[in-house]
């Protein structure tokens, strides 16, 4: 009799063990389907975060000197002065801080190109003490800080030197930065190449002008929207000549209609 309720006992525990690792698999199979289910909701704030946030980003202009400009092998001079005057029309837009300085605008390098300012009046102008990396004067970065925000476009003559070293230095101290390679230029493509490497290496992440205003407009449904359609057009001169043709045939067509 002892012997019978013993092995009944022993069945009861196992049933019981079983039942509770049965519990346990459903548990962590129903852990795992919430987990994948949150899975897509994840993603979608990262994804939310992979482009510019315009209310973090200040532009940086940095050394667009007539001077300068005469060094430039890589682009055509007028090539680079339409893409930084499109930053600065961009950032107007956008309402984004834009900052320029020069090195030693009274010298040989020259004065700052005027289209910036005529572009974005509200750009605020630092004038550098012989530094040859803006980052390295107070001033300059005491502005820069000032703003608030962590996520940097910066553009300008020479890509190896002026965009180079601020980028490099505001990369270390944290901040988010983007370089805009057809709105700079070097003496050389060598130059440009070894620096563009360089600073992918350091984690600076290269960019065009089309794709800042491009990432910074988001969408074609926006009051604006025109506005960001001249920028096209400036950026790429064959594109002007797409609007033309739609505008023509879109005229046309009302003209059937009536």
């Amino acid at each position: 009799m002892k012997s019978l309720r013993t092995s009944k006992t022993v069945t009861s525990l196992v049933f019981l063990t079983l039942l509770a690792a049965c519990v346990l698999v459903i548990q962590t199979v129903g852990g795992r389907a919430d987990a994948q289910q949150q899975a897509p909701g994840a993603m979608k704030a990262d994804a939310s975060k992979a482009l510019i946030d315009p209310a973090d980003t200040v532009i940086l202009l940095l050394d667009h000197q007539s001077g300068l400009f005469q060094t430039v092998k890589d682009i055509s001079v007028a090539e680079l002065r339409t893409n930084t005057v499109i930053l600065a029309k961009v950032a107007r837009l956008m309402k984004i801080p834009v900052i320029t300085t020069a090195s030693e605008p009274n010298g040989p390098n020259g004065p700052l190109m005027p289209e910036i300012h005529q572009n974005a009046p509200h750009a605020i102008y630092v004038p550098r003490k012989g530094e040859i990396s803006a980052w390295d004067n107070k001033e300059f970065l005491k502005t820069v800080r000032e703003t608030g925000r962590k996520t940097l476009i910066i553009a300008g003559v020479w890509t190896s030197v002026c965009v180079a070293f601020p980028a490099l230095q505001a990369k270390a101290e944290g901040y988010k930065v983007y370089a805009v390679m057809d709105a700079s230029g070097d003496p050389s493509e060598m130059a440009s190449r070894t620096t563009l490497a360089r600073l992918s290496q350091a984690g600076v992440v290269p960019m065009s002008t089309n794709a800042v205003f491009c990432e910074l407009q988001r969408t074609w449904n926006r009051p604006d929207a025109a506005d960001f359609a001249a920028l096209y057009a400036a950026y790429a001169p064959n594109y002007q000549a797409v609007m033309e043709s739609y505008q023509k045939a879109q005229e046309a067509l009302k003209g059937e209609k009536k």
